[in-house]
């Protein structure tokens, strides 16, 4: 057999064609092609940059639910061969897993050139616009006289094309482009230093917001911090800015994930179609949304994404799954195999700023420090930074506070919904208010 090294399409489909040569087996071949270029600039000087290609194989054999993989970035015709031979060998060594298989054939809901996830446009941008975007980050940023260091500032773009077929006859592939632009800075001196910045993230470079648009929102962040002050421990209501209802959901999302669920190390383990927040919550995966960060027509598997419901007036309706995990809790996979798509929580009917006013005395949390979160049983520890709320005022920023609490008494206890749902990367959320979390400080 002769590969057709120009033709990724038909080369995924001869490498599947070969495999079936040696041996009676599921196989599944999945081909990326990709290329970046990054710029890093810190003190007006660039401190990296990256041009570069890649292209790597992914193989996947399932032989009497024996089940061995594969990878390679040499694409030599006989590396290949070899490459194929050896994973079906060593398949034959491996232990029965009855849940192994691969998904049987579904057409796609939406063509990839549908979703809008390339722009071709972005090939048009050159080096030098892109390195003159960081720098203007950087430079706009600096001007600010309360900004005492720059952090650096970058600018990214990304080229991907994806290929996937198996022998159940599945066969498709989809490309996709994004591009990045940030600044991260530093203001006050000694015990009063603080640290934060803002980015834009887009399909195109075309699309990003303009260097003063990013450095002035990347200012406010990190100023808003200064002379922070500390707090006494209580239990308060808490508003969460969209960056954070996008952690909180992040944090959600892995409580979601098929494998941790059927190893039942979430605690959303057993809770399928069951009330688990409040009634207003709906939170939605969409992997078919044109034009969005985390848009694709199939997984990595060749399972057609789609708009699923999480939660729908509250109560859990679906998990994240791939074939496998989906296979061990007796379900469908759901289009999952390589995380959440566009996940958020949907908008709801209040603004930020009556949300804030609807608040006596409670914290506007901007900044968490680390993870601190245990899926196994939804709790969360996490340092953060936040602004005092008043009587319906923003007052004073606070900091060295950790907030303590359960996702599951989160959900449970949001009150209030924010209309400024905004999809700037792939996990979203609009402003929320949740009553009553505990918040350590002096």
């Amino acid at each position: 057999m002769k590969l057709d090294m120009n033709n990724l399409t038909n080369l995924a489909e001869q490498i599947v064609q070969y495999a079936k040569t040696i041996a009676d087996c599921e196989v599944q071949v999945k081909i990326n092609s990709g290329t970046e270029f990054t710029a890093e600039v810190r003190e007006q000087k660039i401190e990296k940059l990256v041009e570069a290609s890649s292209k790597a194989i992914s193989l996947k054999v399932v032989l009497d639910y024996k089940v061995a993989t594969a990878s390679s970035s040499d694409f030599k015709e006989q590396t290949i061969f070899t490459m194929v031979d050896n994973a079906i060998k060593r398949a034959k060594f491996t232990s029965i897993d009855k849940y192994a298989s691969l998904p049987a054939k579904e057409e796609v809901a939406v063509k990839g050139e549908l979703l809008k996830i390339f722009d071709p446009n972005i090939l048009k941008a050159s080096p030098e616009e892109k390195i003159k975007l960081a720098t203007n980050l950087e430079k706009f940023a600096m001007a600010d006289k309360r900004i005492t260091a720059s952090s650096g500032a970058w600018c990214g773009t990304y080229i991907n094309e994806t290929v996937l077929a198996n022998s159940n006859g599945f066969l498709n592939s989809y490309k996709s482009s994004s591009a990045n632009a940030g600044v991260y800075m530093q203001a006050g001196d000694k015990d009063n230093k603080v640290e934060d910045g803002w980015w834009s993230n887009a399909i195109g470079f075309a699309q990003l917001d303009n260097a003063e648009t990013i450095a002035s929102k990347a200012i406010h962040r990190v100023t808003r911090l200064l002379n922070s002050r500390k707090i006494a421990s209580q239990s308060v209501p808490i508003v969460m800015e969209p960056a954070m209802t996008a952690r909180l959901l992040s944090f959600f999302a892995s409580c979601l994930n098929g494998r941790m669920v059927y190893m039942n190390q979430s605690y959303l383990a057993g809770k399928l179609n069951e009330k688990i927040a409040q009634s207003d919550l709906r939170i939605i995966d969409d992997g078919i949304m044109p034009g969005k960060m985390a848009s694709r027509p199939f997984d990595s598997e060749g399972v057609p994404t789609r708009k699923m419901p999480i939660l729908e007036d509250g109560v859990l309706k679906n998990y994240l799954l791939d074939t496998y995990s989906a296979n061990k809790l007796g379900l469908k996979s759901t289009g999952h195999a390589g995380g959440s798509t566009n996940f958020y929580l949907d908008a709801g009917k209040h603004s930020p700023e009556e949300i804030i006013k609807s608040v006596d005395k409670g914290l506007l949390l901007v900044k968490t420090i680390g993870q601190g979160t245990m899926p196994s049983t939804g709790s969360i520890s996490t340092g953060a930074y936040g602004i005092w709320i008043e009587k319906g005022e923003l007052a004073y920023p606070v900091h060295e506070i950790t907030i303590n609490g359960n996702l599951a008494e989160i959900l449970k206890n949001i009150e209030m919904i924010g209309n400024d749902l905004v999809f700037d990367r792939s996990i979203v959320g609009p402003t929320i208010k949740v009553n009553g979390i505990s918040i350590s400080g002096e």
